[in-house]
């Protein structure tokens, strides 16, 4: 346990923050799985106006720091290139 005033505060500051990035991921995560749940509906409209609004999340998480941004890229890539694959497929 903290003993000084400012480790306190720390502490207390730590458990706002932990609670706040763990529902930026929660979003992370999410805008993901539309983008996946979109590609096996097998609908190319929707998963490509679904995937421009999560490249945005994506971006803006990665921009906080929440996951590495070469993780965010890697991401939206495979993303994109999913979404991309469906033209050949259908």
């Amino acid at each position: 346990m903290a003993n000084t005033v400012q480790a306190r505060k720390r502490a207390r500051q730590t458990v706002r923050i932990n609670a706040h990035n763990s529902a930026l991921r929660s979003r992370l995560r999410t805008a993901i799985k539309a983008v996946r749940k979109a590609i096996a509906a097998g609908d190319q409209a929707a998963a490509r106006q679904i995937l421009r609004v999560s490249t945005k999340t994506i971006d803006i998480i990665a921009d906080k720091k929440i996951v590495h941004k070469n993780t965010a890229a890697r991401q939206k890539s495979r993303l994109s290139s999913a979404v991309k694959r469906m033209t050949v497929v259908v």
